[in-house]
């Protein structure tokens, strides 16, 4: 048995919806406003979980957290844009340009 790096769900969105005339559909209306809070949450977990591993990082790195932990904090800060309730449709300018990541 091997092991594999990602999850994978086999759960996607419906295929019979039809984003220009949702109403048409109800069943797979649902289906995909299932979808969206079920992908959104997994956003959100995920987020929780970066969060830990950083504050387990500064916590055991001490001073030196600033270089050990950078790689941490920058996939914790990407993983934070645009998450959250309502934030899908903002502008842009409200949650800040996509920073370049230097590696």
């Amino acid at each position: 048995m091997v092991r594999k790096k990602e999850v994978e769900f086999d759960e996607g969105p419906p295929d019979d919806f039809d984003p220009k005339n949702p109403y048409k559909d109800p069943v797979a209306m649902l289906e995909m406003r299932e979808y969206l809070v079920r992908e959104k949450w997994i956003q959100i977990e995920t987020c929780k979980i970066l969060g830990e591993k950083v504050k387990w990082c500064y916590r055991v790195e001490g001073v030196n957290h600033l270089q050990k932990c950078k790689h941490l904090v920058s996939q914790y800060l990407e993983s934070t844009r645009g998450v959250g309730w309502g934030k899908d449709n903002r502008p842009h300018e409200f949650h800040g340009p996509k920073p370049a990541v230097a590696e």
